[in-house]
């Protein structure tokens, strides 16, 4: 089976706040990327709203067909509040600190795993799936199950960063976390510096590979090969 695609529109809400206005609609773009084989919408909303404001979460809710994940910080309460006032399909759960340009690193399942155990009870508790960003080592993994987590997100930046240089090396610790996620029964989903080059290679060599998320790359390839262009591609990469 295909890995599915969630297309990140961080990039597009970052465009429009730059003017003001709504220019990109994000509404349009995100329904256009159902339209053009999206199989699902991702925000990370963060507590300036410099990109994603917790308004478009509620406007995206009441029209994307396809699923929506919610990445955020579950530490802030404004977060929890609004994953709970929107129930999506999927909450991502990521240790961001307050004002970090972008997610750089997983959570510690052990230090954390009584918090973790609370967060993912919440929210499976309003019928919400929960992924976990892990970094891909084993013992990450093996702690992110006893938090009840349906599945884990595997950050990918080493892996893209590496796999110029040597793909074999570069997959090899995400193959291992993978293997032992398989094993415990975790769904695998997987994000970050994802793109054209990297993802086929990826998804062929990570077991039951669920869900990749993709926003960065993807925004940037379509200045050039256009949205619906560039939406196919990537859907080509996952295809078996």
């Amino acid at each position: 089976m295909a890995t599915s695609l969630s297309v990140n529109i961080n990039k597009i809400a970052t465009l429009r706040n730059s003017r003001g206005g709504n220019n990109p609609d994000l509404i349009k773009v995100a329904l256009d990327c159902e339209k053009f084989g999206a199989q699902g919408i991702t925000v990370h909303p963060r507590p300036d709203e410099r990109h994603i404001r917790y308004e478009d979460v509620f406007n995206l809710k009441a029209v994307i067909s396809t699923e929506l994940n919610i990445e955020g910080n579950c530490t802030e309460d404004k977060f929890v509040k609004l994953v709970l006032d929107n129930l999506p399909a999927q909450v991502t759960l990521v240790p961001d600190t307050e004002g970090q340009l972008t997610s750089n690193h997983g959570w510690d399942t052990i230090k954390n795993q009584a918090y973790l155990q609370k967060m993912v009870a919440l929210f499976k508790s309003a019928g919400i799936r929960v992924s976990i960003f892990v970094d891909p080592v084993v013992d990450m993994v093996k702690a992110a199950k006893d938090t009840g987590t349906d599945r884990i997100e595997l950050y990918t930046e080493a892996y893209a960063k590496d796999f110029l240089n040597d793909p074999e090396k570069a997959i090899e610790p995400y193959v291992l976390a993978a293997q032992e996620a398989n094993k415990l029964g975790i769904g695998i989903n997987a994000g970050h510096d994802l793109d054209l080059n990297n993802l086929a290679y990826f998804a062929k060599n990570i077991p039951n590979l669920l869900e990749v998320s993709i926003g960065h790359a993807l925004v940037c390839d379509s200045l050039y090969l256009g949205l619906e262009n560039t939406i196919k591609q990537y859907r080509s990469k996952l295809t078996p």
